[in-house]
């Protein structure tokens, strides 16, 4: 079974290579297609993109197609006042913190999908456990904002356990950064969004 695809549509070449890993972290089910132009979008097959992520400016010069698709359309713009975002959209502001936009992806994608839902199931690699529960107890404080002293207190072990621990869960799921074991956390029901 073919993966679903999310387009990014976007003349900046940086905005569209971080959005893009983002959205590949935020939704590992899902291919991720980059695009420059709109005319590029439109030389492959925009119809079997599930949702498209595309620059305000690009909505702008193209905004019958986009209304047309505006429950898949979800626009990128720099600025976080909804003054000056467009109202028929769903908007995400990439003018902002890392660990904002990974939040903002997230309840974009919970608000959406929660649970899964009008998604296909996960690959079987992705679905499975890989974490030890007692890691998954600590992934899912370091997701919480906690830092190793405070999880050592709140679990009622060791600090050397702790970095032992955060250790194996980075070894294990390939992931260095918090925001990235923030997001696997999120994915995978061990967190809830609301408190990260």
């Amino acid at each position: 079974m073919e993966r679903p695809k999310i387009a990014v549509v976007d003349p900046n070449t940086l905005a569209v290579m971080g959005l893009r890993q983002m959205l590949q972290n935020v939704m590992p089910i899902m291919t991720v297609e980059a695009f420059g132009s709109f005319d590029d979008l439109l030389m492959h097959d925009p119809e079997r993109f599930v949702h498209y992520f595309v620059a305000q400016s690009v909505v702008l010069e193209h905004r019958p197609f986009f209304l047309d698709r505006r429950h898949k359309t979800i626009v990128t713009t720099l600025s976080q006042n909804p003054q000056t975002q467009l109202s028929s959209f769903h908007s995400l502001c990439i003018n902002q913190p890392e660990e904002d936009l990974v939040r903002d992806l997230l309840h974009l994608e919970q608000g959406a999908h929660a649970g899964g839902r009008n998604l296909p199931p996960m690959p079987k690699a992705l679905a499975e456990k890989v974490l030890s529960d007692r890691e998954i107890e600590v992934l899912s404080l370091v997701a919480q904002g906690m830092i190793n002293k405070e999880i050592a207190d709140q679990l009622n072990i060791g600090l050397t356990t702790v970095i032992s621990h955060r250790k194996n869960i980075q070894e294990k799921l390939g992931m260095k950064s918090v925001s990235a074991l923030t997001i696997y956390a999120v994915m995978h029901g061990y967190v809830d969004i609301n408190h990260i």
